[in-house]
């Protein structure tokens, strides 16, 4: 008996249908025919082997990562292409929040979403030791 993996991000917001728009218009996700979107295991194991994963963890109430959202989450999102998205982003208007970065497991760019969330946007590198 195993754990695994995320099966999904479910959350409140004020305006569904609004925010729904801009995940499609902004980072370009495709709704399912149930008005979410889907994320196929198969795509990031294809695109980046082992450092496809998800990572679950939890934070402690005094850790300001998430800021400036006072969410007590953020969504961190696997792309393929972070330049790409950046340059999609700028298109839409949407500033990033502070500037992004690169480390051997990969590339990071963050935004807010209309309801407050702090998006971390991940193109994964090769983790360490793999």
């Amino acid at each position: 008996m195993a754990v695994l993996g995320v099966g999904g991000v479910f959350f409140k917001c004020a305006d569904p249908d609004a925010t729904k728009a801009w995940y499609r218009d902004v980072l370009g996700l495709e709704p399912n025919e149930y008005g979410g979107f889907d994320f196929l295991h198969s795509g990031s194991a294809e695109a980046f082997g082992p450092g496809g994963r998800t990572i679950f963890s939890p934070f402690g109430q005094d850790n300001d990562y998430f800021a400036p959202s006072t969410q007590p989450f953020m969504i961190n999102l696997m792309v393929d292409d972070l330049a790409a998205h950046l340059t999609r982003l700028e298109a839409h208007g949407v500033p990033l929040e502070g500037e992004p970065q690169t480390f051997d497991y990969g590339k990071f760019a963050w935004v807010i979403d209309p309801d407050g969330v702090k998006i971390e946007l991940w193109e994964p590198g090769t983790p360490p030791g793999e």
